[in-house]
């Protein structure tokens, strides 16, 4: 036995709507110019009426209609959501969906989609681009299709519970970019695995010293040895650690254009981490906000990189002050060598600020630590307004006083021996890869 499909409502289009406004002021004048005539205006809504019901019984039901939704996506970038219908007669028109989703896809919440005839689909398809602006899963709970009959005055309306969903990534797209490819495929420590000579610490061979090399190269025993100047080439050193840790609190919650910060960060620093285990390197992401949140083991093949967008994926949003203390410490307690601390953070308040500062003067001792934070590009264009009423002038001067709180706070880590980044978040991933060549060249790491 079938199924029995369920009745689906007559609703009235909006035309209808507005002929029915428009019908009443004259029903009105016909009452009061001649009463008895008053007859008229109910014999004209119920024949209406019936033209409504006529009309959406003509607009036929619907044989077969879904939606189709990707698995994945990424924060940020355009994701398309599709509806397809089917209608049992060539009389349907008009015909839109709406769905309901988790504002993770888009603030609303909602969206409306026009269906345009597919006559190579034999059927009625539409679709919409959103822009997910936070990590997560975004379930899909409802959806709606309604289409009107020929005089567009009567319409169907049918509703669907979903269960459907989209799991949104960290942004990647910096790590597929063409300069990112090229770059890797032209630096010296590239893509191909190979031996890279005269730098490193990792002793290689000896060779004869010629005019141009690096003088503190040159091994004196065995030039004495030899009658001979002869200099040392090393291996580049390889397997430092590298942990990418994140401020996941209140401030890095906070949007730059358009997506959080913790969100910018997370991209710039997986297209980071993609290049140094291309380099033959070791990474861990370490998030944290009142408490440690991720702590990941760490990756040293590239194969492996989906594990670390897979844990980056998990880093939660927090409404509250990170917890300097208590994160870096306990990830001190869990590094036994020398590695290259990466932490992403920002601050606004001058005492967070002092406790942060105190918690990273710690881990100085044993790890080398990089401050990167985005530039806050919002209070440079309020110093830079020109002061043409009180309002931009107060504005004016507590965004500076506020800048220059930032730099201080920056200067005070760099007189601790942190390595800082600062810069526009479009521009930071590709400042940190150019900071981390530096850093690995410096033998600075192992």
């Amino acid at each position: 036995m079938r199924p029995k499909l369920p009745a689906l409502p007559i609703v009235p289009t909006a035309p209808a709507a507005w002929l029915t406004a428009l019908a009443a002021p004259v029903a009105l004048v016909i009452a009061a110019v001649s009463p008895d005539l008053w007859v008229i205006a109910p014999i004209a809504a119920i024949a209406f009426i019936a033209l409504i019901v006529i009309d959406a019984i003509l607009a036929g039901g619907v044989k077969e209609w879904g939606v189709q939704v990707p698995n994945d996506t990424e924060v940020g970038q355009d994701t398309r959501l599709a509806v397809f219908a089917q209608f049992s007669s060539q009389l349907a028109k008009d015909a839109q969906a709406a769905l309901e989703f988790d504002p993770r896809l888009a603030p609303s919440g909602r969206a409306t989609i026009a269906m345009l005839s597919a006559p190579e689909a034999d059927g009625h398809e539409g679709a919409v681009d959103v822009h997910p602006e936070r990590r997560g899963t975004a379930a899909i709970t409802h959806a709606w299709l309604r289409w009107s009959g020929p005089l567009g005055l009567g319409s169907r309306q049918q509703e669907r519970v979903l269960d459907e969903a989209v799991r949104i990534w960290p942004d990647l797209s910096p790590v597929r970019s063409r300069e990112l490819q090229t770059f890797l495929r032209d630096a010296q420590f590239g893509q191909i695995a190979r031996r890279i000579r005269g730098e490193g610490t990792q002793f290689e061979a000896l060779s004869e010293y010629e005019s141009g090399m690096d003088r503190r190269r040159i091994d004196w025993k065995a030039s004495a040895r030899h009658m001979s100047l002869y200099a040392r080439e090393n291996e580049s050193e390889r397997n430092n650690q590298i942990v990418f840790a994140f401020d996941c609190g209140q401030t890095m919650c906070e949007p730059v254009d358009g997506l959080p910060r913790i969100d910018r960060a997370v991209s710039a620093a997986l297209t980071a981490a993609y290049v140094a285990l291309k380099s033959g390197d070791r990474v861990s992401l370490f998030g944290f906000a009142q408490k440690p949140d991720l702590i990941t083991p760490f990756v040293g093949d590239a194969r492996a990189f989906h594990r670390l967008q897979s844990a980056a994926a998990g880093l939660d949003y927090h409404a509250a002050e990170p917890n300097f203390t208590l994160a870096l410490a306990t990830l001190t307690a869990r590094l036994k060598r020398r590695s290259l601390i990466v932490l992403f953070s920002d601050f606004t308040d001058p005492t967070a600020a002092e406790m942060m500062v105190e918690s990273i003067g710690r881990l100085v001792d044993r790890h080398l630590v990089l401050f990167v934070t985005i530039s806050d590009t919002e209070l440079d264009e309020f110093i830079d307004q020109e002061p043409g009423d009180l309002d931009t002038l107060a504005r004016s001067v507590t965004a500076d006083a506020l800048a220059r709180q930032r730099a201080l706070v920056l200067e005070r880590l760099r007189h601790l021996g942190v390595d800082v980044i600062e810069a526009p978040w479009e521009k930071i991933g590709y400042q940190l890869i150019d900071r981390y060549f530096e850093i690995k060249g410096s033998e600075a790491i192992g």
